[in-house]
């Protein structure tokens, strides 16, 4: 392949500098593929490694790195150490002379105001909310929930939970009280952290209202801890809630330093629900020391954040880039970027400016929301600094070609490189990442993510090339979930069921004829037309192709010759322009074979979605086939359900 043939080609001065050529360095590994290889040939040498090179603090020293005797399912990390997330996150940085008042954390909500942490003052307030929690008799294996926009009051109350040694349950700020009430039921949460509100799309939402109409069916919350953020007047109901200032103030006398419990590297840290967009939320189990083991390698060697530098994403904390950014970033000593509200109000423009204000190093978004950037107008010009951004973050979803290469292209100018990462609440992290001293095709997920054994499989567990297949790791590694919160057969069935021994993430894969690695949707969802199976992501980026198209779904519905037929939906980039639905319906022919000709395109003015910009097909195609669309708690526009019921009652299918 030529230079041309690729979206990045890193330079030599990016080679230098990045934090992976420092750990091969050290270890004398001549290059990445061989890094990749070294790492899953003795995956002990690499964890053992990265604890090494980027410093992680264990009181006590661990003894073994992992214990698999109950089975790989059931492995254990840093047997015998002690570790304790909010000391290698926050304690540590506040102690060191260099990095104590530097920026931890740097907030800028909807409205245009911005606040500014240090380290030191971080420490000092997840001291005081620690204190708080010790003064209520929250501690160890005790569940607090948040229920919080991306405000630095967020990442305190994680930080105060996890120095007390309780659990922390991050809860998407979009959910409605059925599945608030439903997760604090399910973890027996004791304390709640909410806001009063916040501003999105230039107006304020209440939030806790809706976590009071929850808390009527949840009956072992027994204190809410309410931040102010949006000024708003909420119910209050005495005894129960309490300020935040006064909450901190309470705890204030209890230590006078920052103090945290020496707890098990094994110790729970977090519950993280998957969004629902795979059936019913799982609860993921996540432990100190191996979660931020995981998250901090990811950032330190995909994202390439070094002390001083200023990495953001474009998402909730109760998704799981929420707690990997912000234990991520602070156990490598960088700034966060917290931005509350939506990142195209009030202007298309403002995740530019957020870089150009900011001097953002890495910034994190999802396709989708770059889709919407591109149709709403041209990139930024002149008049928008970006000279600081060296690195994009995606995850999520799959990429369609045109917004891959208008990011890195028309915004990146092929100066920087898009780490298009996978994995999930599960993982912990990513089980596929590239990293940016790698060439990248448009869309590709490079490779393995160190440390991951991962692999494709056709349903016999055989390796595959060039075809797709299953997703599977053949080893555990320090983030992988410790079962599933309270259904340990579930996380059984889940993950282990198909390949014995192997984890199969529901994932379709493919690896090309250059190694390079890319995502074709879940396989849950894949589609089987005349016994030839496909993943939707496929389709949808054949017409994501089109120039008036803005976004895509497909889905699969029973066919009576077929088995499945095709039908997708798109929303228009201009409102206003034609209906080119057939033109999509040729396009798909002609690009993928008539098989996979689409017995129905409709046009939509828009479609249902996670906040954190996942397209919810099994909805969509729920309402297709006249089913019940089932839980939409995880849905940011729910509405949405009921345009493509009247598009589907408009349009005609497709003749054959």
């Amino acid at each position: 392949m030529t230079v041309s043939d690729y979206a990045w080609v890193p330079t030599v001065e990016v080679v230098e500098h990045a934090n992976i050529t420092r750990l091969m360095r050290r270890h004398g590994v001549a290059d990445l593929a061989a890094l990749r290889a070294q790492s899953v040939a003795d995956i002990d040498w690499y964890w053992n490694a990265v604890v090494d090179d980027l410093g992680l603090p264990f009181t006590t020293p661990y003894t073994a790195l992992r214990d698999s005797s109950r089975g790989i399912e059931w492995t254990t990390w840093f047997t015998g150490g002690r570790f304790n997330a909010a000391d290698a996150c926050v304690g540590r940085w506040a102690e060191d002379p260099e990095r104590a008042d530097t920026p931890a954390i740097v907030h800028e909500a909807e409205t245009g105001e911005v606040t500014t942490l240090s380290y030191r003052e971080l420490a000092e307030r997840v001291r005081r909310t620690a204190n708080g929690l010790r003064a209520r008799g929250i501690g160890e294996g005790d569940v607090a929930a948040i229920y919080m926009p991306m405000v630095p009051e967020a990442a305190i109350a994680l930080y105060a939970a996890a120095a007390v040694g309780a659990v922390v349950l991050p809860l998407f700020s979009g959910f409605a009280a059925g599945a608030v009430a439903a997760r604090l039921n399910d973890g027996e949460a004791k304390v709640v952290f909410t806001s009063d509100g916040t501003w999105r799309r230039g107006r304020q939402t209440a939030l806790k209202p809706v976590l009071d109409e929850a808390l009527g069916a949840c009956p072992t919350v027994e204190h809410v801890v309410v931040h102010r953020g949006a000024a708003l007047d909420v119910p209050w109901a005495d005894g129960r809630d309490i300020e935040w200032e006064d909450f901190e103030e309470s705890g204030t006398e209890r230590e006078r330093t920052f103090t945290v419990e020496d707890t098990d590297a094994e110790a729970p840290l977090l519950i993280g629900y998957t969004s629902g967009t795979s059936g019913k939320p799982k609860g993921a189990v996540h432990t100190h020391a191996g979660f931020v083991t995981k998250v901090a390698s990811e950032v330190a060697y995909e994202f390439d954040v070094h002390p001083g530098d200023v990495y953001t994403w474009i998402t909730d904390m109760g998704w799981i880039m929420g707690p990997l950014s912000v234990m991520g970033v602070h156990a490598l000593g960088a700034t966060l970027l917290l931005y509350e509200g939506a990142p195209d109000t009030p202007t298309p423009d403002r995740v530019w400016r957020l870089v150009e204000r900011h001097r953002v190093t890495m910034l994190g978004v999802s396709p989708t929301l770059i889709r919407a950037l591109k149709a709403a107008g041209p990139p930024p010009g002149d008049g928008v600094d970006l000279s600081s951004l060296r690195v994009f973050g995606s995850s999520g979803e799959p990429w369609d070609h045109d917004a891959y290469m208008w990011l890195a292209d028309a915004v990146g100018e092929r100066q920087r490189p898009i780490i298009n990462f996978s994995g999930g609440t599960e993982v912990g992290g990513a089980f596929l990442a590239p990293y940016p001293i790698e060439p990248l095709r448009s869309c590709s997920l490079g490779g393995p993510s160190l440390g991951m054994d991962v692999d494709v499989f056709d349903p016999e567990g055989h390796s595959l090339r060039g075809t797709v297949g299953e997703l599977v790791c053949r080893q555990p590694w320090p983030a992988m979930t410790r079962g599933v919160y309270r259904d340990s057969q579930r996380y059984v069935d889940s993950y282990w069921s198909m390949y014995p021994g192997v984890w199969r993430h529901g994932d379709w894969a493919r690896i090309d004829e250059d190694g390079q690695w890319f995502l074709l949707g879940r396989s849950d969802e894949a589609l089987n037309v005349a016994g030839k199976r496909v993943g939707p992501a496929e389709v949808e980026s054949e017409l994501l192709s089109h120039p008036a198209v803005a976004e895509a779904a497909t889905i699969g519905v029973p066919d009576g010759t077929k088995g499945e037929a095709i039908w997708c939906f798109w929303t228009p980039v201009d409102p206003d322009g034609e209906d080119v639905s057939s033109e999509l319906v040729a396009l798909v022919a002609d690009r993928m074979g008539k098989p996979f000709k689409p017995s129905r395109v409709v046009r939509v003015s828009e479609l249902p979605r996670t906040r954190s910009a996942k397209i919810l097909r099994r909805a969509v195609r729920a309402v297709a086939i006249g089913e019940d669309p089932g839980d939409l708690s995880g849905a940011e526009n729910p509405g949405a359900l009921d345009v493509v019921r009247e598009a589907l009652a408009a349009t005609a299918p497709v003749k054959a």
